[in-house]
This record gives structure tokens, sequence and C-alpha cells, in this order.
């Protein structure tokens, strides 16, 4: 809510009410003050096109127009970031280093990770690195299992172990690929909702060191 200032100027206030409604924004983000889905109907009622921070994990060789989908789909709903392919981005053998670009550029100022589980993406070094990181950070954690994904003898999708590991634990929330943008908003704020149970996360697993063939 925004209260008026004695003498305060129109500029000063316009000042003043946009920094309240950004800490409104990284509140309702962090689910501190509303429920997810009130997120939509709260930046209405301030005058503001609040946009939730995503980002998107996938197999960049196999699964990137699953990726440009998503972006060009929801671009008007969702800031969606992705790593631009880490592998021929990020010019070092170090993980410490490599660790620290999936952190500060990735990774902080979202509050969701998405991973999209295609045929191979099980198999992938920085879908593990940045799912360990987005768990580091206690941000929400949504798995999609694409047309492509692989099945095991008893039909179920094969997907990041440490992807499953918290979809096992209860902190992970998972569905099919869908192209229903109200699907999707309600898998958001269902994993957005699991997110404040980080006693739930399990990131124990030690990190790939490389992908695997």
């Amino acid at each position: 809510m925004s209260f008026g200032y004695p003498n305060e100027s129109p500029i000063a206030r316009a000042i003043r009410e946009a920094l309240e409604a950004e800490n409104a924004r990284k509140s309702l983000l962090r689910g501190s003050l509303f429920a997810p889905g009130l997120l939509n109907s709260f930046s209405d009622s301030l005058g503001v096109n609040i946009k939730r921070k995503v980002f998107i994990s996938y197999h960049h060789e196999n699964d990137q127009q699953w990726a440009n989908f998503m972006k060009t789909t929801y671009a008007d709903k969702y800031e969606i970031f992705y790593d631009n392919s880490l592998d021929d981005e990020v010019d070092s053998d170090d993980p410490e280093y490599i660790n620290r670009i999936i952190r500060e550029e990735y990774i902080v100022g979202t509050s969701i990770t998405i991973i999209l589980c295609g045929s191979e993406t099980w198999k992938r070094r920085f879908v593990d690195w940045e799912t360990h990181s987005t768990l580091h950070h206690e941000h929400a954690l949504l798995g999609i299992a694409l047309p492509t994904a692989p099945k095991n003898f008893d039909g179920k999708v094969i997907v990041p172990a440490r992807l499953h590991d918290n979809i096992v634990s209860g902190y992970a929330y998972w569905i099919n690929w869908t192209t229903n943008a109200v699907e999707l908003q309600k898998a958001i704020d269902a994993a957005i909702l699991r997110s404040s149970q980080t006693r739930l996360i399990n990131n124990n697993r030690d990190k790939l060191q490389r992908s695997l063939t």
C-alpha cells in the first residue's frame, strides 16, 4: 500500500511508488506476501506489468526448439533466460569459474528454474550444475517432460538425477509438455509454493564432472 507525504513533488512520488512496486515484486517472487497465483492481479492493481523471471535449463543441441517456443510464446508473461550454451560461451576448464558464471549470470535474479527433459537431458553436465545452483539458492524447480523424453522399462520418464532426487523428495514439481498457458501457469505457481519447503531440498549428490555418453 502506498501513502502520500507532505509537500511531496509528483516526481518524488513517482520514484517512491516505483520503488514500492519493485519491493512488492521481490516479495511476491519469493512467496513472502501472497500466494503465487495472486501475482498477476496484484501487479494489475499496481498498474505495472510484473514478469516472473524464469531460467530454462535444457540440452541445447537437441532441444533448442522447445526453449525457443517458450521464450517467444510466453514473452509477454515471463522474462525468460537461458545460458546460450555454456559449452560454447564459457572458455574455461575451471569448475569454480563456471559455477560462478551459472550462479551470477543465470540463476541469481530469477525465482524458478524450468528443466526441459528431452532425449539426452539427463546426460548433460551443465543441466546438473544449473540444477545444483538453483537448489543452493532455494529457488523453485519445475521439470517438464518433452515429447522426446525417453522412458525406462517401467514406462517412467528418464530425468536428470538431481531433478529426480527432488521430485521424489517433494520439492520439485513435474508435468508433461504443454502448450496451454493456463496449465503452465498453474505448474509454475505450484513449484513456487513448494519452494517454501526448503527442508525437502536434496542437493547432496556429487556434481557431474563431465557429460555422460
